[in-house]
This record gives C-alpha cells, structure tokens and sequence, in this order.
C-alpha cells in the first residue's frame, strides 16, 4: 500500500522525535547534566500555532508539533541561538494569546491590510490560496459574487471569516473550529460550500478521506504567509528575518519548503534554467531556421517583388472604380435636379392660378367691405349691436380688413415663395463672369429656407457687410451652396436655443468677398473634418444623408475660383467660410 505525502512525513517526523528524545537521555546521564549551572540564558521565545493547520502547522498522530512552518521555525532558533517553545491550539485562541502577551509570535499568519492594524509581519516565508470548496456537481459557485444567499463554513477567526465580514458579503456564515471540520460538514452534505485555503484543504482532502467536495480552480485570493508578532515587537520580528535571510542563504530554507510543500506546492524555474533548458531545444532549432531563411531570402525577395506590382494593378483598379462611381452617382444626382427642376415648375404653375385669383379679388373684397362699412355702421348706431358671421359686428369691423390683409400678404409671400423655388431648382446655363450681389443671394437662399430655419432655432443672426463688392460667378449656383450650408447649420443643431450667425465681409488685399456660417451644434472630430469634401463621406447616414451635397457645392466653388474651409470642435460647432473672388471689369 503506498502511504501519502501527508501520512508519509507524520512517519519521518515521529523517527526525529525517537532520536531526539534518545540523545536527550544520553545527555542527561553525562557528567556534564551534573555540572554548576551556568549563567541565566535569555527568555525562551514562546511559538503559537494552529494545531490544525497541515502541512504548515499541526499535531501528528503523537501529539507533538510539526510541519513546514514548525520545522522552519526550529531551523530561524538553531541559526540565530534563540530557545523557543511552539505551542499549537486552536488559531482562535493562539491569536488573543498573542494580543494577551501569553504567545511571544505566531508562526504563520496571511498578511491583510485589517490585520496589520495590530500585528507587525515578517518578511513572507510562503504563500497561501484561498478557495472556495463546493461538492461535486455544484456549478453555482464560481466566484465570492455567487456567495450572496448561501449557506458559507468558514472556520471561526480565520483569514475568510475576517474577509466575509470586513466586506459585508451577504452570506448565512457557519462557523467551524478547525479546516477539518468545515471540509467534513461539506462533504457531508450540509450547507453550500466551504472557505479553506488550497493547499491545506488538499492535505486534509486525503487524510480525512473525503471524495466527493473540491476546490474551484480559480482562488479567491493569494496571500502572502509569514511570521507575526504583536504590534511594535520590531526587535523580535527583524530576528526573525535576518533568520530567514541565513536560511535561503545557506540553502536550508529550500529545502525545508521543497520537504513540506513541494509536493502540491512546486518552486518557480529560475531565469537562469529557463535559459539553461531552452538553449538544448532552441539552439539546434535556431540552426535550422537560420538555414531555412538563407534559402528562402531570394524566393521572398521575388514574391515582395511580385506582390508589390499586384498590389499596385489592383489600387489602380480600384481608383478606376470609385471614380466612375463618383461619376454615376453626380450623373444620377444632376437627373434628380433636374427632375426636381420639372416638377418644381409644373407644381408653381398649379399654384400659382388659385393663388393669382386670391390675388385678384382680395383688393375688389376689400373695396366692398369699404363701401359697405358705412351702410353697416348706420345700422349700428339706429339698431344696436348685431351678428355679422359668428361675432358681434363691433368686433368684426376691426377684424374684417385685418383679416383681409393678411390673406392678401400670404397669398404674396406663396408667390414669392414658388418664384424663389422656381429660380433655385431652375437649370442655369449661364457663364460664370457676370457681377452678383453676395448680400443678395444671401437674402434669396435664407427667404427659400425660412420655414426650415424657424424650426431650427430661435436665434439666427445675420450680420450682412455695407459696401459688399460684387462676386465673379453665377447667383443661383452659388446660392445652391448657401442652401446646403445653411441646412447642414441646421441639422446639426441639438435645441432651439442654440444660434445660427451669417456674417459677410471683403478682404481687399486678397480680392476676396467671404461668407461665414457659425452654429452652436454637436460639431465634428479632426479626423471626419479632412473628409468634409469628399464624395459619399457623411455623418448623417443613418438619417438620409447621401455624402454628395458638400462635395457637389466644393466642385461649384472650386469653378468660380474660390474655397471652402472648414473649422470645428466636438460638442462645440462648426464655421464654415466661403472665398469668392471678387468681380473685376475687362477692359
């Protein structure tokens, strides 16, 4: 029958008892145990630990002391001459007896922030994960946030009782003694799960016998282990550590822990036979690929070759392709404008009879009204007050001609209105050298997009320059411009409150006129604003936009000589300037 790792060094350590205790009794019956009692040695440092704590502390089946954290303490007294006393018990009372004075330091505690408020450490001689331990099956737990609602054994003043508690987990928490008594009441079916660290829990998981119950793989947490006394005994704990230094020092500090944790615990690889061990695989393989590049640098060198001449075919084609896409869809956009331009002028044609009618016998309404006012009045004055319509005539003698005169207004601004929208979407074959009026296409693309700019918001400012020259160029078409800017101002608007500015002015120096548009919108990021001009490029895609009204308006521009430049900060705005040369006469 093979023994286990545990049960194996039970077995050493009761042969190092026999052989102490028969030099022990050797050293009693020499003359020397009968020899004058030499000066007073200092204190004995009295050791606590868990007594159920394998494999770093607990009582073997004799009832003495051992383990990794008790053989490491033997090892700090024999190096620094100190006399000791281990005493093990329940970790609860081990740790009052340290805050009591009754235990001088603890062998083996977790380092926690809550902790070191009243113990001082040494430097860390291990480290200890915690986990969660769940029967087999349970696929619930999988992490502390799965403990809330759940039946948790945790062992009374351990490291995760004081972790539950500090962190306010809302668990049902079932204290235990000992390690050994949660993992048992687990196995037995009791409660959801359990709090022991890793490598304990593996060493009691065999000598309790126990099969059914395991630990999640992920630990809860990694914490450093290592001697603690109370709060301001520096004197004794720097002891402790020059011990420790003398042990990895001289190498009996390995192979204490290679003895005791070694097992399920194995010491990292150095650097040093990381590289050792890699140079025996990598070195022969190192060869080979060194080989292998010789030989295949000319065969790359023709591939890039090759590679980079396809790659240039293929970007030539594909600039091919997006140019006579570019081109179909200006084509396609020019027969909608100048569809729109033929339905723009049958619509103005169907409105514009009633609408003259309107025109028409408003003034000859009024004319009557007039002639029969006196008549009415009279009648007001021998009769009273009588019904005219709905209202009483008081009230409607000033109504009527009110009311008239706003039909008659309407009827003039729909007139106004058609004539404009005609103008706009009127195919203009004209050159591009007459004088125009800036202010005034201005005026005529701001009264075509009145309606929409109302809507838009509630502060429009326009700041028209006096003594504006003249621009070189076409009015509609770049009136057609100023109606894409303006409804892009407005679009990008977020609220009403937010404002609109025009402003024009001349540069002399220059011979420019300028045209600026401000608004107060969401604006745009310096990457999208290299892209304003190009074609298909829009922001606005998921609302309609077709990327072609900046570019179509830069290629306009760009024919009378001028420019647009585009300026904007996210969450802020834009402005936009257009730069039109100004009209000079030939002689």
């Amino acid at each position: 029958m093979t023994l286990s790792p545990f049960l194996g060094l039970r077995v050493m350590h009761g042969f190092r008892i026999f052989f102490a205790l028969l030099l022990s009794l050797l050293v009693l019956l020499s003359p020397v145990a009968f020899a004058e009692e030499s000066e007073p040695a200092e204190p004995v440092v009295v050791i606590g630990g868990d007594h159920n704590y394998p494999p770093y502390e607990y009582l073997d089946a004799t009832g003495f002391p051992a383990g990794y954290n008790v053989e490491l303490s033997q090892a700090v007294a024999r190096v620094m001459g100190m006399e000791i006393e281990i005493r093990l018990g329940p970790w609860g009372a081990m740790r009052k007896g340290l805050i009591s004075g009754q235990i001088d330091i603890l062998m083996g505690m977790a380092h926690t922030a809550e902790r070191a408020a009243e113990v001082d450490y040494s430097v860390p001689h291990a480290k200890v994960h915690q986990s969660i331990w769940v029967r087999n099956g349970n696929v619930e737990i999988t992490s502390v946030s799965d403990l809330t609602d759940k039946e948790v054994i945790v062992m009374k003043g351990s490291v995760m009782h004081d972790f539950m508690v500090d962190r306010a987990i809302p668990a049902q928490l079932h204290l235990v003694p000992t390690l050994a008594d949660a993992l048992t009441l687990l196995a037995s079916g009791q409660h959801d799960c359990a709090l022991v660290a890793k490598l304990p829990g593996e060493y009691l998981l065999s000598e309790l016998e126990l099969s059914n119950i395991h630990p999640i793989a992920k630990p809860v947490i990694a914490q450093n282990y290592g001697y603690a006394v109370h709060k301001g005994n520096t004197e004794l704990v720097d002891r402790f550590n020059e011990g420790l230094a003398l042990l990895k020092k001289n190498g009996q500090y390995q192979t204490i822990r290679e003895r005791w944790l070694g097992v399920l615990q194995p010491a990292e690889i150095s650097w040093q036979q990381m590289l050792r061990y890699g140079s025996f695989v990598l070195g022969p393989l190192l060869v080979i690929l060194f080989l292998t590049v010789l030989w295949s640098r000319t065969l790359q060198k023709q591939v890039a070759v090759r590679t980079e001449e396809l790659q240039r075919e293929v970007a030539e084609r594909q600039r091919a392709v997006d140019e006579l896409k570019v081109r179909q869809k200006q084509l396609l956009h020019a027969d909608k404008m100048t569809s729109l331009g033929i339905l723009v002028s049958g619509v103005a044609h169907e409105i514009n009879n009633p609408n003259g009618l309107i025109q028409l016998n408003l003034p000859q309404l009024q004319k009557a009204y007039q002639d029969a006012a006196t008549i009415l009045d009279e009648r007001l004055e021998t009769q009273g007050d009588f019904k005219l319509g709905w209202l009483n005539y008081s009230r409607m003698r000033d109504e009527i001609p009110h009311m008239m005169q706003e039909m008659l207004d309407g009827s003039t601004r729909i007139k106004r209105i058609v004539e404009d929208l005609k103008d706009f979407a009127r195919r203009n074959d004209a050159g591009l050298d007459d004088p125009v009026d800036l202010n005034q296409v201005v005026d005529d693309a701001l009264r075509l997009m009145k309606n929409t700019i109302d809507k838009s918001t509630s502060h429009f400012v326009v700041d028209s320059a006096t003594d504006l020259p003249p621009f070189k160029g076409n009015g509609h078409r770049i009136e057609q411009v100023i109606v894409n800017l303006v409804l892009n101002a407005c679009q990008a608007l977020t609220a009403t409150d937010q404002r609109i500015t025009i402003k024009t002015w001349s540069e002399e120096q220059e011979g420019l006129v300028v045209l600026q548009i401000t608004d107060q919108g969401c604006g745009i990021d310096a990457q999208s604003l290299e892209h304003m001009t190009d074609p298909f490029f829009t922001t606005k895609r998921e609302s309609g936009g077709t990327g072609l009204g900046l570019s179509v308006s830069d290629g306009i521009v760009k024919d009378h000589g001028g420019r647009l430049e585009f300026d904007s900060t996210p969450g802020e705005g834009m402005v936009v300037r257009l730069y039109l040369p100004v009209y000079e006469e030939q002689s």
